[in-house]
């Protein structure tokens, strides 16, 4: 299980972010967070390429973004090599993009999902080990 997570959230995604980081926090993981610090406007790359250089540099071993969509995080995120960032939505997604993708970076869509629901995604995208075997062939597919 990891222990070092790298956190971060735009303005849309503050509300969860804060919410996740004390739910971490609770169950005595490190958490580095790299803002915003506030529900006032920002822009999401500023705080996804932070999270994205902790993961791949090993700082951190799994990073966590919210924004609105998830979508403008996720692309930023997966921007960096070997980072696998993926936008989950449901629970089962998470644990399923860790199964076979090891995702290290989960994307959270704070405007789509009930918090509830995220902090089962969370959970799970830290409990759930990589299968390894017929997946590692296809993530290593991934960098070009």
């Amino acid at each position: 299980m990891p222990e070092h997570i790298a956190l971060g959230a735009d303005h849309a995604g503050f509300t969860y972010k804060e919410a996740i980081k004390s739910w971490l926090e609770d169950r005595n993981y490190t958490v580095t967070d790299f803002g915003t610090y506030s529900a006032d406007s920002a822009d999401y790359a500023d705080f996804a390429h932070p999270v994205a250089s902790a993961v791949e540099t090993g700082k951190a071993e799994r990073g966590i973004l919210i924004c609105g969509s998830g979508q403008g995080v996720s692309m930023t995120a997966n921007k960096h090599p070997n980072i696998r960032a993926a936008l989950v939505w449901q629970p089962a997604i998470a644990q399923l993009t860790r199964q076979h993708n090891d995702a290290n970076v989960l994307c959270l869509p704070e405007r789509f999902i009930s918090l509830d629901d995220a902090l089962q995604c969370v959970q799970l995208f830290l409990a759930t080990e990589f299968e390894g075997g017929r997946h590692q062939q296809r993530v290593d597919k991934i960098a070009c």
